[in-house]
Order: structure tokens, then sequence, then C-alpha cells
């Protein structure tokens, strides 16, 4: 049997002939960019993130909605943006793009989302902006320093790409992933939760003026046709992804419902299986709603070797991520070096991203688990 670490056509199955209706209206159209999908996605995401109308931008990728997010902070060169190092390239690539400064603190060894409090230790008077990632799907405990930063008048730009559906409960309240900061950035790249069939993204914020004009940065800093206030950029979300993330939209919570119980079974397996003393799950943050974007657990020694047999046994496990951000070769200049960030560090050696996706069997979980199994005790 194979396995693969996503099968996006189970999913789709689901919804395969809502889809091509509404494309085959979208082509009778013939009226591809922006326009009233956009639109109509824009509004389902303000409700679904309880947002006030007019809060939501689409643009034409998570990687274009960070730089979006950040142009429209005013991020410029000799600025400084404290993030993580442990990421996706995105988050800090956008930072170099704009001639700003990444400073990297290190992460969690238990959740993997940076250490707030070393974030804190990092503010100084070129310190612009505060850029968390809610990695694998799960939130930062941003509550714990929003005051801090604001009070020093650093802005927190939330990197929402892989936690589309995520929430934290703070004092009661529901928190949802890219709200909590004063601009969040997501991804529809076709791997996520809420994935289109090609490029995608969007840029919320709660100040509408702050939205307007991440509207206007999208279209060449355009507000009227051919009349540029600023200079933005061309990162347009296309009338075809829109349709097709609307659609997904209604089925999100179902589905991360499913990866939220997928989860549970492998922590259940691993504890029946005896694996524990090779292999630490991941773990939730209380208050946190996972939605699993990825399952990534820690493998204590041997992890290539395990993820070699694995996939030579047909089962998908991939590393999510094999070299930290500081030790990237064009982030030579920032001058850092091995051993500045520990903990990051020692999760690229040993982190390992399991099968985790809406149509997942159990019985398919129980032979990914039975491959470990015969792999440690070999």
């Amino acid at each position: 049997m194979s396995i693969p670490i996503l099968d996006l056509r189970r999913s789709f199955e689901e919804i395969k002939p809502e889809v091509f209706k509404r494309l085959e209206k979208i082509f009778d159209e013939q009226n591809f960019i922006l326009g009233s999908e956009v639109k109509t996605f824009e509004r389902h995401c303000e409700r679904y993130l309880e947002l006030p109308e007019g809060a939501a931008v689409g643009c034409a990728s998570g990687t274009d909605a960070l730089l979006l997010a950040l142009m429209a902070a005013d991020v410029h060169e000799g600025d400084e943006v404290i993030t993580t190092p442990f990421t996706f390239f995105a988050t800090s690539g956008a930072v170099a793009r704009l001639g700003a400064k990444p400073v990297f603190v290190d992460v969690e060894p238990d959740t993997y989302n940076i250490n707030l409090e070393q974030a804190v230790s990092k503010i100084n008077s070129r310190t612009k902006i505060f850029l968390p990632v809610h990695l694998f799907g799960q939130m930062c405990a941003l509550e714990k320093v929003k005051k801090e930063f604001a009070d020093k008048n650093i802005k927190i730009v939330e990197d929402t790409a892989q936690a589309f559906g995520s929430s934290r409960i703070v004092d009661g309240k529901i928190e949802r992933a890219g709200t909590v900061g004063d601009i969040g950035c997501y991804s529809f790249f076709p791997t996520k939760n809420l994935g289109g069939c090609g490029d995608g993204g969007m840029v919320v914020a709660r100040d509408l003026q702050t939205a307007e004009r991440l509207a206007r940065l999208r279209v060449h800093g355009s507000g009227t046709t051919y009349y540029h206030d600023e200079i933005g950029i061309n990162s347009r979300l296309d009338a075809i992804q829109a349709a097709v993330l609307d659609i997904k939209l209604k089925y999100l919570e179902a589905w991360n419902e499913q990866r939220t119980q997928i989860a549970d079974y492998y922590k259940l397996l691993f504890k029946a299986s005896g694996l524990h003393e090779f292999v630490t799950p991941p773990t939730v943050l209380e208050g946190n709603r996972h939605i699993y974007h990825q399952y990534v657990i820690r493998v204590h020694s041997r992890r290539d070797e395990l993820m070699n047999f694995m996939n030579e046994n047909g089962f998908g496990v991939r590393v999510y991520y094999p070299l930290s951000l500081h030790l990237q070769p064009c982030f030579k200049y920032l001058g850092y070096k091995e051993g500045d960030f520990p903990v990051s560090e020692a999760l690229t050696r040993e982190v390992l991203a399991l099968p985790v996706f809406p149509g997942l069997k159990q019985d398919e979980q129980e032979q990914i688990i039975d491959c470990m199994k015969k792999f440690f005790r070999a």
C-alpha cells in the first residue's frame, strides 16, 4: 500500500460537481481578475473570521500577503523585524525584499512556535514589526506580549499561512489566528487546509483604513484606475481561485475536525505502540485549537534513516524544515552562526511530518505506525 503525505483528491471528490458548475459560470462570464467572485469570497472570510466588512483583501499568494502587510506597515530599509528562524522561507524573504533586517529568536521545543519572551528581549529602537508564525496549524499565545509591543508602537503582523481556521481561547473568548495582531496574512496554496487550485492569498486588518491601503497596494498602489497614490505591486486574486476557495470554505470546519480526529488517533496509536521512547508526538498548547496543517513529531535519533525506510515502504513522510533560516546561505550576511538558536537547529534534525489529510483512514494510520515499529524494533 502507498499512502502519500497528502492526498487532495479524496476531499475534492466531495465538492467536484459544485466546483465545475461554478467554474463554468466564470468561463461563461469571462471575468477572471478580482470582480464579484473575489468580493464574495472576501465577505465570507470576514464573517468566518469575525471581522468587519472590508477587512479582507485577496491577493496572489501567501508570500505576497506578507509583502503587502509589511508595505502597509511602512517597513523600509534599516528597520528590524523580529521573527522565527524555524519556518518557511517566505516569512523572512518578504522582510529582506524591503531592505529590512530579519532579527531571529529561537522557538519553543514543544509547540515549535516562536519563543515570546526572547522576542520581547530583542526589541530596540530599530524594531518596526513583530512577525510571529502560527506554525503547522497552532497559534502562538500572542495575548502574552501584545500589549508590550503595542506600548512600544511595534505592530504585530501574523504569518497565518498554515493556520486558517486555528483559534485560541483567551479570557473565555475565541481569538482566531490572523485577527489578534494588526495585520494577518494567509496562504491558499493547494496544500493548505483551505487551498485553491493554484496560488492565492489574503491579508486582513481590523483597521479599515489599513485594509483600504492594502487593497490599493495589491493593484500597483492604484485607488482609481490609472491613478496611483503610491507604488504597489501586482498581486490580485483571480476569480477561479476565489470561486474554488469559497466553495471549500463551507467544508473547512468539517475537514479541520477530521484532521483533529486523525491527530487524536495518532496519539492513541503512539501510546499503544510503545514508541514514545523513540518519538515525541506534537504538543497542543492549552486553550488552542490545533488544525494540524501538518502532524509533526520529533524523532529522538536516526530521523533520516526512519524517513528513508518509510518512504521506501510507500509511506509519505517529510521534513519541515531541514535547515533553519539563520543558516541559509542567502542570510549569511546577517552574521548568524551554528549554535545561535539551538532549539530551532535541533528541530531541523528531529522533526518528521506524517500524513494528515481529510479522508485518511484509521487502518492507513495503523499501517504507518506499524512501519515505524518495524524500523525501531528491527
